[in-house]
């Protein structure tokens, strides 16, 4: 095995310093937005029954973990919007595979992608839930229906953006357009590809949380309408007792 040259380790070094500047810098903006937030909250700068503070939140989770409510309800959003999201990656990569097969296709589908990709899809959540009935599968589908037509869209607006002299090199060599999507195609668009997963893990955990606030009772969409409804409550109470 070679030895690493000087300038091999110089840069190594440079990544490395990188790296944990930018983690440091990470660590450092959450520190600071939480200290201030707590120290607004101590100071009464601003109103903690309304806006809570840190020491609330974990003392809160703290209750929540001593009775096992707080990981159920974050292990049935985890599963939802996990599942929502690889059931988007797949449909969207077949969908986008199909349409740059068949330019027919895709001409005649492109307007109604779009229409539907501009749809509110929490206009859409109650619904799903008419139709598919209020369980786990409907909160799925809504996770899915927020993130699954902006894909196609990207990821087909990309595979159009690949390079036409590297396919007209594969035609000029006999590939068909099996080779040129398997070839080309698909290996130029890994990181678009990679780009639509980032965006869509948070689309498909707005859509899961939209589908709790409705037909829920486990989740995190669950847990913020129930503590919505109770602060209401709280609420209410003090202003009678205030009027009082």
């Amino acid at each position: 095995m070679s030895e690493i040259s000087l300038a091999q380790q110089k840069f190594l070094l440079n990544q490395k310093k990188h790296r944990q500047i930018v983690t440091i810098s990470r660590l450092c903006i959450f520190l600071l937005f939480w200290g201030l937030w707590e120290g607004a909250a101590q100071l009464n700068l601003i109103d903690s029954f309304f806006f809570s503070s840190p020491s609330r939140v974990i003392l809160c989770a703290y209750d929540m973990l001593l009775d096992h409510t707080l990981f159920t309800h974050i292990g049935v959003t985890l599963f939802e919007t996990i599942t929502s999201f690889i059931l988007v990656t797949v449909l969207a990569l077949v969908a986008t595979i199909i349409l740059w097969l068949n330019k027919k296709i895709s001409e005649t589908l492109e307007p109604y992608l779009v229409i539907l990709n501009s749809l509110p899809k929490s206009a859409l959540a109650p619904l799903l839930i008419v139709w598919f009935g209020a369980n786990y599968n409907t909160i799925i589908i809504t996770g899915i229906s927020v993130a699954i037509f902006g894909s196609i869209l990207s990821l087909y607006t990309s595979f159009q953006s690949v390079d036409a002299e590297k396919i007209k090199l594969v035609q000029t060599l006999g590939g068909k357009k099996y080779h040129i999507l398997t070839k080309v195609v698909l290996p130029a668009n890994i990181p678009a590809l990679f780009a639509v997963m980032k965006v869509n893990i948070g689309l498909c955990l707005v859509g899961v949380i939209i589908g709790e606030f409705i037909s829920s009772r486990e989740g995190l969409g669950y847990l913020i309408i129930y503590g919505s409804q109770v602060f209401t409550c709280v609420h209410k109470q003090i202003l009678y007792s205030v009027l009082l």
